[in-house]
Formats: C-alpha cells, structure tokens, sequence
C-alpha cells in the first residue's frame, strides 16, 4: 500500500489524532521527504528496558505502521564502559516479544564511527571545532549557568591545523584519559547551555562489546544522535521531552554538515505510580540486591513484567490508551493494571488454587472415593473448553474462607453455614479440630449428594461459594505474591539525607511455600498464565519445572481503576 492511500484515513481525522501523528500526516500531504516516514527506536546497551521504553517504542514501530514506513532498531553503544552485549540481546528478545519486528534494519552507533571521525574532522577544518585542554570539571566551571554566560576556553581559537594534529592523536590513543576532548565551536552566550561549545568527543580508554580496542575515543551522544538518523535516512526523529532544549544542537551539526535532515519532536515520557524510570536507578536496585535481578517480578522492566505475568497485548493496549502528550504528567499504576485485567479476563484459563490452606474433611464422603467433575476453563471463551477436576473425601480451602464466629453477613464456611464448593457440592460445616494453641487445624463438613454441580434439586440457594483443592488430588507448589516495589506513589519524595531506595517496601515480596494446585497445572511451562479462582491473575515462574511448580501472583482480581473511574463519573458536577 502507498502512503497517500494509507493515509486517507489520517488525512481525514487529523483533529483526532496525536500532535505527532497529526504532523508527520502533514508532511506526508507535503510531500517533505518524498512521503516517506521512517522512524528508529535507539536504546543504549546499558540496561535493560523498562515500561517507559516500550511506549517510547510502541510510538516509534506503531507510527511506522499506521503510515506505510519503516522503524530501525539501532543500538546507540557510544559508552563501552557501561554496555554489554547481554543487554544488546535482552533488549532485542524485549521489542519482539511486546510484538514489533525490525526486520534487516538492525543497527549500531558504532557501525558509523569512522564517518562520525571524519565528519568531526570536517568541523574543525571548516573552523566549527577544536581541541580543548579543558579538564572536565573546568569545562563545567566555563559552561556557566542559566543565569550565568559561559566562559570561552583559551583553547577556543587553537590553529586549526593543530586541532586536526591532536585529534588524530587523540584517536591514536596518545593521551590519558580525561586530558584532552573536542568541542564544537558554537556560542558561549547562549541562553541555551546545550549550544555552549558541547563537547564532541571524550578520550576513554576502554574496550567497546563491538569495536574491542579499534577505539580510544568516542563521540558523545548530542553528537552521534543526529548523524546516526541522517546515515539511516531517519524522517522522523520522536524522543522523549527532555531532548527538547537538545533540539537546536541536533539541527545545529547537521546544517554545518549540510547532509540529510530528519525532524527532531518531542513527546513526555512515561512516569508511575509507586515507580522509578531510570535505567540508572533501576541499576542500583540490582546491583544493591535490593531485588533478584533485572526480571525481578517487582521490576517495571519488559523482563520484570513478562516474568509476572503481564501479556504483550495488555502492554501495548496501555500505550495506546494512554496516548502521547507534550507535558510530563503521571500515570496511576491503576490503569496499567486494568489493561493488563482486561486482557487477561479474556484469554487466561481458570484454575483452582489454595495458597493459604485449611484442611476439610467431608465425614459423610467415601473414604476412597476419587470423583471427576467438570470445569469451565474460561467463561470468555468457549473454545477454551472444560477440564476435569478431582474431587475427594479430604480438601483443602482457604484459610480465609472460614470464621469460626462468623458475623451476619459472612457468607463463606462457618459451623452450622451452608457454602457451595465450586463445580462440586453444598456441605455444611459440623465440627472444628484445633491445636493444643487454639489453632484451628482441621474442619469436619457433610456433603449433600443431591447438590453435585452446584445446585440443589429443592430449589434451596446458598449465598457463598468457594474454591478448593483435593489433599490427594493436587499439586504442591510455591507462590511470591508480589506487591509495589515502593511505600510512596512518587518514590522520589524524600526526607533529607534520604534517596529513592528508603522508600522500598519492604513487604514487596512474600512468598508463600505451602500451596496447593489442581493437578491440570502438572505440565505447566514458564510464561503460561492463568486466573486462580476468586484469588487473581498468575503466571507460571522462570524457576518453575516438574516437581518444584512456582507461581508469580500478576494481578489481584480487584479492579481499582474501573471503580475510580465510575466514582468519577457518578461524582457530582461542580456548577
């Protein structure tokens, strides 16, 4: 399909679309770049990605779509020191898992290393560029403030000829590290610091996960950013709002250069509740071992989430649903776990679980009688089918599930009180063992046979009903209840002396040993996810195998947006 027949649609509702879809709609109508549209996600290698970063490139791969163009994926490796090649494939094994693909455009900042060393060369000869002796905490002191112009360096108006002569040496490993660096030559008056002489290259002696040693000198990233999508033909160059103030410099060396032009916007970038977005930050929670890694279940990374549970679907529906804007805001983690519920009402199977157990025993069953009963496995879907479950003379529900001095209006398990167990039958609690602590240990129950499939043939009803497990019949397993990694919804909001790690929860994580599973679950693999009856949303572990089944909890069955979202909408009006 063309672009101008893919674009009919967009032409006609430019007042519905974004600002940036609404612009690039527009240059196609102008035919700015021959209509092309072509975009690029560029992720340094330096972590691994988090929710942030997948509606950074949801935006980028969706944009390319919707118009008929192309998205690279390019691997922005400026900084050896920080990057690994275990990044460069866990980022990669990221984007094609949220469901873009990239197909051959796979590039890295480092495949265009010698153009970016000549074209740093032509800056000089052209009078754009120079060496600086410049320590860095003296480049700092000459760059001012934003109250303050910057100071000129005394190295500003070098002889050409022998910037050209220290760069090369430079490159040749000639000088320690920290000693020299190149500067553009630009305004030290500026009001915008980015434009006061930025420096170009740095010398660092470091091995690169590409290059290895070819290199003691590397570009930094205002610098290679916009060369990297002119080499690429990039049209349409989206990044975050903090590269707005950036904006002039990337224009600036690509007109003193005079090669293609992509067009820098800008777009907030995505800030949660009870979270921190910054790959930096997300560093420290590992290497403090604050969390188990970067797929820690807790994490706001794509590894984290995909670990937990949450579905491909359900994270793109959230980018799309909460759109693109020009002004930072904050998102109520609410609302990416109701995207993620949404989806996984639809497509998880149903499963019986007990995590926190009590043990019943139905004193008027068979001792060794093993029953079959069916189970809806997805009321969503009816091609999910039905299972069989096993039912048995010893259960366990949960623990919750019973209250010995139960008030009026608990309508689960109590002596006397009549519940249904789910697909099976009514039983009525008679008897109550306990310990020698005044611990309940066990429950007696009668079953009433006429009731089998949850209905009583004399029309009688019962109010609660509850899950269960057979004793003989199930599978153990270990369960980690995962909570917000955070006490605060903004974990930056700190007491003095204090950072963003003094706010973790400390009951993020609890793990539950004693759990119990039907046995449906024997042949479970990690990744699968499933409803746990009346308990939420659970995805089967990394760690998990036959024998030693472990289950992440996703997501409670609650859904808190939905209900803020009716009570503001049920709110009166203020006149």
């Amino acid at each position: 399909m063309d672009n101008a027949s893919n674009n009919e649609t967009n032409e006609n509702t430019n007042e519905s679309l974004d600002f940036i879809r609404a612009e690039i709609a527009d240059d196609i109508k102008n035919n700015l770049n021959d209509g092309r549209v072509h975009t690029r996600f560029p992720p340094e290698p330096n972590g691994r990605l988090h929710i942030g970063h997948a509606k950074a490139f949801c935006l980028n791969f969706s944009i390319a779509k919707e118009f008929g163009g192309k998205c690279n994926l390019r691997f922005d490796d400026t900084n050896p020191i920080k990057e690994e090649q275990e990044h460069v494939e866990a980022i990669m094994e990221d984007v094609k898992w949220i469901g873009w693909d990239w197909e051959d455009r796979l590039y890295f900042a480092s495949d265009y290393f010698d153009q970016m060393y000549e074209w740093a060369r032509q800056l000089i000869k052209d009078g754009k560029a120079y060496v600086c002796d410049l320590t860095p905490e003296q480049t700092r002191e000459h760059r001012g403030s934003l109250k303050e112009q910057g100071k000129e360096s005394s190295y500003r108006n070098r002889d050409i000829s022998e910037s050209l002569d220290l760069f090369e040496k430079m490159k040749n490993g000639q000088f320690p590290d920290g000693t020299r660096c190149l500067k553009a030559k630009i305004d030290m008056t500026s009001p915008n610091i980015n434009m006061r002489d930025p420096v170009m290259y740095r010398i660092l002696h470091a091995t690169h996960h590409r290059t290895a040693d070819k290199w003691c000198i590397y570009p930094m990233y205002d610098w290679a950013h916009g060369l990297e999508d002119s080499i690429e033909g990039i049209t349409h160059s989206l990044c975050s709002l903090e590269f707005e103030n950036h904006r002039p410099l990337y224009d600036w060396f690509i007109d003193q250069l005079n090669i293609h032009h992509p067009k820098q916007r800008e777009f907030a970038r995505l800030n949660l509740t009870y979270t921190v977005m910054s790959k930096r930050k997300l560093a420290r929670l590992v290497e403090g071992n604050h969390v188990i890694g970067w797929d820690d279940p807790r994490m706001p990374t794509i590894s984290g989430l995909r670990r937990r549970g949450y579905s491909p679907a359900a994270i793109r529906n959230f980018c799309k649903t909460i759109g693109i804007a020009k002004t930072d805001s904050t998102i109520d983690l609410a609302l990416l776990e109701h995207c993620l519920r949404d989806n996984l009402n639809a497509t998880s199977n149903r499963v019986m679980a007990v995590v926190n157990p009590l043990k019943v025993v139905i004193t008027n069953y068979p001792d060794d009688q093993v029953e079959e009963l069916e189970a809806i496995n997805n009321p969503q879907d009816e091609s999910a089918g039905t299972r069989k479950v096993h039912f048995t003379k010893e259960l366990y529900i949960e623990r919750e599930d019973f209250m010995e001095d139960a008030p009026r209006k608990f309508f689960r398990l109590s002596v006397g009180r009549e519940v249904r167990l789910r697909y099976a039958y009514f039983v009525t609690c008679t008897d109550v063992v306990k310990d020698e602590n005044g611990q309940v240990t066990e429950l007696h129950c009668t079953y009433d046979p006429a009731t089998k499939g949850g209905d009583a043939p004399d029309g009688r009803k019962v109010k609660g009903t509850i899950h269960w497990v057979s004793t003989t019949e199930s599978l153990k397993a270990k369960v980690n209840a995962c909570d917000n990694l955070f006490t605060k919804e903004n974990p930056e909001a700190t007491e003095d002396g204090q950072d963003f790690i003094d706010n973790l929860n400390p009951d993020s994580l609890s793990v539950l040993e004693n759990c119990f599973v039907e046995k449906s679950l024997a042949n479970t693999t990690p990744g699968d996810r499933y409803q746990f009856e009346r308990l939420g949303y659970f995805c089967t572990d990394t760690e998990s195998s036959e024998g030693n089944l472990v289950f992440n909890k996703t997501v409670g069955l609650r859904d808190t947006w939905a209900k803020l979202k009716k009570q503001k909408q049920n709110a009166p009006k203020k006149k």
